[in-house]
């Protein structure tokens, strides 16, 4: 009698990168011979890809353990990714959780599965994150016309706020050979478009004579893949000649994640950023003057302690005289083992919650005037889906567009009128 399927359930909590790593952890699961089941399903194995960047992710951690054993009490649960490297203890307290694994651990999940002692408490594997060292490349695909290429991992910088080094360790990324051999297998697929994703993007090849720069050089030649996109890159890593290149690539669109997270050079300072103001404006400015059409997304946190009304207003005044299209607001949380909860001065929940209101709204001003400047323009649209009978994509600049149309569309290419701006997205007619 042949032993039935193991049913395996993931659930990613987090960025880009986690996603990526989980699709790259399912395949080796389904290579093997389980069969992959949605989260809400019944499952013999639920994994959770954690997420430790704010409390609330710690509290959705939790969340989703619980409901797994709910689903089916027999099952095994194994929970990985950065709250796992932080906080195993307290994960593993947690009734129902089987194992936890470290950075270093995660990606031989399936060689530690046959370990897991249902009866004897949970299994625990954890490094010192001072010696988590390995880089494993991955990409996430299936899912969209999109894929997340994973190429770079850790981060050496030291913000004050964050846990991120923690968790995932010091920079490091595979050579160029080695990036260009996965991404030529991702191009094996039916994807169209490929993000390039990391912690510190812009710190790839560091310790070698390889740069961000050589590598996109390289990824530009790539076949197979119609559009590439830098997900989100530091304002002092992302050089002039870096700008210049995608100015002149065919490959890689006109859009930019930025992170500025404060317009107050004092906040930058307490923040231990690594640049000021002036420089991510002329950044802002760089891109702006060889790709006028580009679309410059921004990451800015509220309420970092010390922050005072005259800081938050610097911010303000500051994004809203940049021609950036889109913020993304996060509200400060204090994050225990960061020299950031040390700070005094701490700013009220209410006055976060003020001030992360005002920058919403700033932002929606800013994607509907970035919108309202190519109306009656045509561009080129990748579609991705459909909802509720209308078709959905992004142009190359990242403007949404819904249309009419059949599902025969999807992952293609097409010219679209953009015709009428709804703020968060653009109808658009072929």
């Amino acid at each position: 009698m042949s032993t039935p399927t193991k049913r395996v359930a993931f659930h990613t909590l987090g960025c880009k990168l986690n996603f990526s790593e989980t699709a790259t952890i399912s395949r080796d699961f389904i290579s093997h011979g389980f069969e992959k089941v949605d989260y809400r399903d019944e499952a013999d194995i639920y994994i959770l890809n954690t997420c430790s960047v704010t409390e609330n992710a710690d509290k959705e951690a939790r969340k989703l353990i619980r409901q797994a054993k709910r689903r089916n009490p027999d099952s095994s649960v194994a929970v990985i990714g950065c709250y796992a490297q932080l906080k195993p203890k307290d994960i593993a307290a947690i009734t129902g959780v089987d194992m936890v694994l470290g950075a270093e651990e995660k990606f031989n999940l399936l060689n530690h599965l046959d370990t897991i002692n249902l009866n004897g408490g949970t299994k625990v594997i954890q490094s010192e994150i001072d010696h988590v060292h390995k880089f494993t490349p991955s990409y996430s695909s299936g899912e969209r016309t999109r894929a997340f290429l994973k190429v770079q991992d850790g981060c050496d910088y030291t913000c004050s706020f964050c846990t991120i080094p923690l968790a995932r360790g010091k920079s490091r990324s595979d050579s160029i050979e080695n990036t260009m051999k996965v991404a030529k297998e991702v191009a094996q697929t039916d994807t169209r478009e490929l993000v390039l994703t990391g912690v510190n993007i812009g710190d790839f090849g560091k310790g070698t004579s390889e740069t961000f720069f050589d590598l996109i050089q390289q990824l530009d030649t790539l076949d197979g893949i119609d559009r590439i996109r830098i997900s989100s890159i530091e304002p002092n890593l992302f050089r002039d000649d870096i700008i210049e290149f995608c100015a002149t690539s065919q490959k890689f669109m006109p859009h930019f994640h930025v992170p500025l997270q404060s317009g107050s050079d004092k906040i930058l300072g307490n923040m231990r950023r690594r640049y000021k103001r002036d420089l991510y404006k002329n950044c802002v400015e760089k891109i702006k003057s060889v790709l006028p059409d580009a679309c410059i997304g921004v990451d800015v946190i509220v309420g970092f302690p010390g922050e005072t009304n005259n800081d938050f207003l610097n911010t303000y005044n500051f994004l809203n005289e940049l021609e950036i299209s889109y913020i993304h607001v996060f509200t400060y949380s204090e994050r225990q083992d960061t020299d950031a909860v040390k700070m005094g001065e701490t700013v009220s929940k209410e006055k976060r919650a003020e001030r992360s209101r005002m920058l919403h709204i700033l932002s929606d001003k800013k994607r509907r005037l970035f919108h309202d400047q190519f109306l009656n323009q045509r561009r080129p649209v990748l579609f991705e889906n459909m909802k509720n009978g209308k078709l959905f994509g992004y142009t190359d600049n990242y403007i949404k567009v819904q249309m009419d149309g059949s599902l025969n569309l999807i992952n293609t290419i097409h010219p679209v009128k953009l015709s009428k701006n709804y703020g968060g997205c653009v109808q658009g007619i072929l």
